[in-house]
């Protein structure tokens, strides 16, 4: 029986199903978590074989005594896994002390990780980037925008989604966040790229293959929404465009990707930009080693009449899976911000669009940034149907 490890097992909060199907397919599901164990859901508890409860997860020594405590219990482990952005570097630094060789090590962090060391990859799968400065000096960003112009973006280089992510659209701008960034952190300054972000959605296997893809689109920038708090949308696609599919494929082999389920952003240009290329081309943005947040791989299912979870879970136990998909959709999440004056309120917005919903649900704080406070998730046929559900779920007075 194989020991899987999996880190805060709670949150999110549909993760409890990668380990539902985990222990179905009966390996030995550990979880490491904050929450009391009379807190957790009880298909979570039902999901694992034991529960270690530390006081923080941030605590290194406390993570690490119980990944300790589970190898002497238990034996070897097999696995280490939280399929979350905020604890990747942790994720690999235990990996690396326990030699746990499933997975990314500790010394693989910074290319994942750093938005200006993935672009050495991207450019080596052939994939256009855009041009950046490491913020040091103003003289510096000045310099900088004498060659790409306003607007620029600038964002933390080791970040997760677009927390602390600003655009500066003059020399004001520049000054104030020069001013008042964290000198701590190393920012990263990009030209801005006139796109919506396409993403390529995957489940790759031992070998490096992809098991499962998949895509989603946002056609507004999360910069904007979390920075404005906007309502969010986003959506899977009923069908991935065959160019994400080979810029995904191309970035997985660049990144020497295995046995992991990923979410690899890109830009498609919505008008022709010099130095980048041609409206509609695919342009890369950044790499994100786990799943896409929130309750997207729900979306995914739903998109594709299938189990993602089932098809992680399998990757992991067998290496490859029989789970078939479905008839495909396009699946639509709309994220309502609180304090607004909907045309459509609640109720209306249900009696209207009933059928089609497939999960109805209030967003987590820490979610709520970019995902806003209440979130419908639908599906689709086609895509004119999808865009009037948009229309009607976001109309304010």
């Amino acid at each position: 029986m194989k020991n899987i490890i999996f880190i805060s097992p709670n949150f999110p909060t549909n993760y409890w199903q990668f380990c539902k199907e985990l222990k179905n397919n009966g390996m030995n599901v550990l979880g490491i978590g904050e929450a009391p164990y009379d807190e957790l859901k009880p298909e979570l508890r039902d999901s694992l074989n034991e529960y270690y409860k530390v006081g923080s997860l941030e605590n290194y020594d406390e993570v690490y005594r119980a990944v300790a405590f589970f190898t002497f219990k238990y034996g070897r482990i097999n696995w280490l896994e939280s399929n979350n952005e905020y604890w990747l570097e942790k994720d690999a630094q235990l990996r690396t002390d326990f030699n746990i060789t499933s997975g990314f090590q500790a010394s693989d962090m910074e290319r994942i990780k750093h938005k200006s060391k993935m672009k050495a990859y991207y450019e080596a799968a052939g994939i256009p980037v855009a041009r950046y400065y490491m913020v040091e000096t103003l003289e510096g960003c000045r310099e900088f925008l004498a060659k790409v112009g306003y607007p620029v973006v600038v964002k933390p280089d080791n970040g997760v989604g677009a927390a602390a992510t600003y655009k500066l659209s003059c020399d004001e701008d520049l000054v104030r966040f020069f001013e008042s960034y964290p000198k701590d952190v190393p920012y990263i300054m990009e030209e801005f790229v006139h796109a919506e972000v396409n993403s390529y959605d995957a489940i790759i296997d031992g070998e490096g293959n992809p098991i499962f893809e998949t895509g989603n689109v946002t056609p507004d920038s999360i910069m904007d929404i979390v920075n404005n708090q906007d309502n969010s949308c986003y959506y899977i696609l009923k069908d991935l465009p065959e160019d994400t599919r080979k810029a995904g494929r191309a970035t997985v082999k660049s990144f020497g990707v295995k046995s992991r389920f990923v979410h690899f952003e890109f830009f498609r240009l919505t008008q022709d930009q010099e130095g980048l290329g041609k409206k509609g081309d695919v342009i890369a943005l950044e790499v994100n080693m786990r799943p896409c947040g929130g309750f997207t791989p729900d979306m995914i299912n739903f998109a594709n009449s299938t189990n993602v979870y089932k098809i992680w879970a399998d990757m992991i136990a067998y290496g490859s899976t029989l789970m078939p998909q479905g008839q495909h959709y396009y699946c639509a999440y709309a994220g309502r911000r609180d304090g607004k004056n909907f045309v459509l309120d609640h109720n209306a917005l249900m009696a209207k669009y009933g059928a089609n919903m497939k999960m109805v649900e209030r967003i987590p704080d820490a979610l709520a940034g970019a995902m806003g406070n209440q979130m419908y998730v639908a599906t689709f046929s086609t895509k004119e149907e999808m865009d009037a559900f948009y229309k009607d779920a976001v109309a304010c007075y």
